[in-house]
């Protein structure tokens, strides 16, 4: 009976739908492991295939195509480490979140996911069956059991799995971020680890996968909850664990433990993997925005630089003649300090051209918020023009507070391919472009130091879209707003509670309304980076046909 086992946890990035570039990395990862001397290399949740499929996880040519990958690996890989990887399984007609033993040339063993999350950005109910709770499996004599994500966050599956013998639980997870996600998943697994007094290994993948981030921070907790191994967040990463039999029992002997960034910067590193990986993964190479002078703007082309690199990114200033010259001075300060590609483009001849054009239809109406908009939608035309000319994905630059109420002209500024800051607050654009100016860290790819210029974190925000125009001229301040939209949408708090908590009824109400009349405008925008447990997308799911209000 051997005393020693050694496991290769595979922190790694998968493709959405790319089965065979998945089942490659497979391949290296096992390498490694194998020149290792390991006797396991495990794999996060669904890797195969990639996580979150939704409904494509339904076609029959991907299940059958992902199960085929699946038994040449086993193929492949028959001399060296037992391998462990997440795919589908289609078993006696039903479809399965199955976890695949692979060892000495063939499939030994399949755990199935018996608790299938349905909340949030989660549906599994409707995609998957529940799967038995199946007890361990064995790898070179140790018996090792894996409760698949969801199943070790509730106490019967691992508990099985102790009772009928397991040694060690592995835990393969795709889990996504959101903030101070981390320590929710570190209390349920401590609570398993007490529960069963059997060491837990955490795996979980990283990378983005359209708006959502899955930020690793693998790790590895012995009997009584002490921390063995922490892995860092966010970056790909193989590490070999070492587990060594005592009298009590399989413990993991004491390895690296990576620092976890604070919050904020979480956040904004979700933003610029979010970026770079919904690029990647498409195949676009560079970025365009338009630069209006504003925070919104400012923030976003940081976070494409550092995303991108400032090689790749162009930013477009196109004034009016309500543009001004402050805004003008700071988007080319930005822009240099930055480094990006630089354009001036004005608008006033092609709006000239529409409102001539509009002129005998709209003779004897009063200018308004309509000529406001034409300035936005003709800035959305030009900048999607660029986009098309030089194969460069368009960025929107909308912030969570104007999203919510409908604060942006959908057709105009809301046009674009992804949106980094879709799910950042106002106030938190704000907090975290201070941050921005003050941190460096070597995954950023833009310059150290005041990249974004103070001026534009502190003047009053505005769209410009008709003289001495603020955002506060049609909004409540930004710190008033923001608080109720976080009780409103973030916390589904009612009226009554918003006002309990010192806020004007007139006021809650007038922002409730904007939120449920803006949700055809969310329907219709590009996805983002999700921060929270309520983005709007996956999170979120209303009508856009609603007369509701609360009544409260």
């Amino acid at each position: 009976m051997a005393d020693t086992f050694r496991l290769t946890l595979a922190q790694a990035n998968p493709v959405m739908g790319d089965l065979a570039g998945n089942a490659n990395k497979v391949r290296e990862v096992w390498a490694e492991a194998k020149a290792a001397q390991s006797d396991m290399v495990a794999f996060p949740e669904m890797f195969i295939v990639g996580y979150n499929a939704q409904d494509l996880i339904l076609k029959s040519a991907l299940q059958a195509a992902a199960l085929a990958e699946i038994e040449q690996l086993a193929v492949d890989c028959a001399e060296g480490p037992v391998v462990a990887v997440g795919g589908p399984l289609v078993q006696d007609g039903a479809l399965y979140n199955a976890y695949f033993i692979l060892k000495g040339g063939k499939i030994a063993h399949t755990q199935l996911k018996h608790h299938l999350p349905n909340y949030t950005v989660f549906d599994e109910e409707r995609l998957f069956a529940h799967g038995p709770m199946g007890g361990p499996y064995d790898v070179n004599g140790v018996r090792v059991g894996s409760p698949i994500c969801e199943d070790a966050w509730f106490e019967d599956v691992p508990e099985t799995m102790e009772e009928t013998g397991a040694e060690i639980l592995v835990v393969p997870n795709g889990s996504p971020y959101y903030r101070d996600k981390f320590d929710r998943r570190m209390n349920h697994m401590v609570a398993r680890v007490i529960e069963t007094e059997l060491p837990l290994v955490y795996l979980n993948m990283v990378g983005g996968q359209d708006d959502q981030v899955f930020d690793g921070g693998s790790f590895v907790l012995n009997p009584g909850g002490q921390l063995a191994t922490q892995l860092p967040v966010f970056d790909e990463a193989v590490a070999h664990v070492e587990f060594e039999r005592t009298a009590a029992g399989w413990r993991c002997k004491d390895g690296p433990k990576a620092l976890l960034p604070a919050g904020e910067e979480q956040d904004y590193r979700v933003c610029v993997e979010a970026l770079r990986d919904y690029m990647g993964k498409t195949g676009f190479k560079k970025v365009l925005l338009g630069l209006s002078g504003g925070i919104d703007s400012a923030l976003v082309a940081t976070i494409a630089v550092d995303a991108l690199g400032a090689e790749n990114v162009r930013c477009v200033m196109l004034p009016s003649e309500y543009t001004s010259q402050e805004s003008l001075d700071d988007a080319e300060d930005i822009a240099k300090r930055l480094g990006v590609h630089y354009d001036y483009v004005p608008i006033a001849e092609g709006r000239a051209a529409i409102t001539n054009t509009l002129a005998p239809l709209f003779e004897g109406t009063e200018p308004g918020l309509t000529e406001e908009n034409i300035q936005s939608r003709l800035r959305g035309l030009l900048l999607m023009a660029l986009s098309n000319k030089f194969g460069e994905m368009l960025l929107t630059t909308g912030n969570k507070s104007e999203v919510a109420v409908g604060y942006a002209t959908i057709y105009g500024d809301m046009a674009g391919g992804y949106n980094p800051i879709k799910d950042m607050y106002k106030t938190r654009v704000f907090e975290t472009s201070r941050w921005r100016n003050n941190v460096h860290r070597d995954w950023m790819s833009g310059p150290e130091g005041e990249v974004i210029p103070v001026n534009i974190i502190d003047k009053p925000p505005s769209a410009e879209l008709r003289p001495d125009q603020k955002d506060e001229d049609s909004l409540p301040p930004y710190d008033v707003l923001d608080a109720i939209l976080f009780m409103l949408v973030d916390e589904d708090k009612s009226v009554a509670d918003c006002v309990a908590a010192g806020y004007d009824r007139e006021t809650v109400k007038r922002v409730e309304h904007l939120v449920y009349i803006s949700e055809y405008k969310r329907f219709q925008s590009a996805p983002g980076a999700r921060l929270s447990k309520k983005a709007f997308w996956l999170d979120r799911r209303y009508p856009i046909v609603n007369r509701f209000r609360d009544p409260s």
